[in-house]
């Protein structure tokens, strides 16, 4: 389960840091709600996952979550760059994320 957990964490990072774009520094209420809520969630789980998760495996696919899921939706919602190096290096985190797992 804490596994589920790491992961549902994981999803909520990618919410929040996604949303923190549609905030507008936190001046739209109905973004800056929900970006609220998402960085709420994404704690509660992750903390919920480190009951049985060692800290620096948990942390580390949590960020390595966040970050690639962030880095895609830049790319999707926002036209950031999608160059064969960036998509490379993003390629080597969902290898270490899944190495982290594999370890634990």
């Amino acid at each position: 389960m804490s596994w589920i957990y790491l992961t549902i964490a994981g999803l909520l990072e990618i919410g929040w840091a996604v949303g923190l774009k549609y905030t507008e520094g936190f001046s739209k209420l109905i973004p800056s709600a929900l970006t609220i809520t998402a960085m709420i969630g994404s704690m509660f789980f992750l903390g919920k996952a480190l009951k049985v998760l060692p800290i620096g495996t948990a942390y580390g696919v949590w960020v390595g979550i966040g970050t690639v899921g962030a880095a895609i939706f830049g790319m999707i919602l926002f036209n950031e760059a999608a160059t064969i190096p960036r998509l490379i290096f993003l390629s080597l985190l969902i290898i270490s994320i899944i190495g982290l797992k594999l370890t634990a």
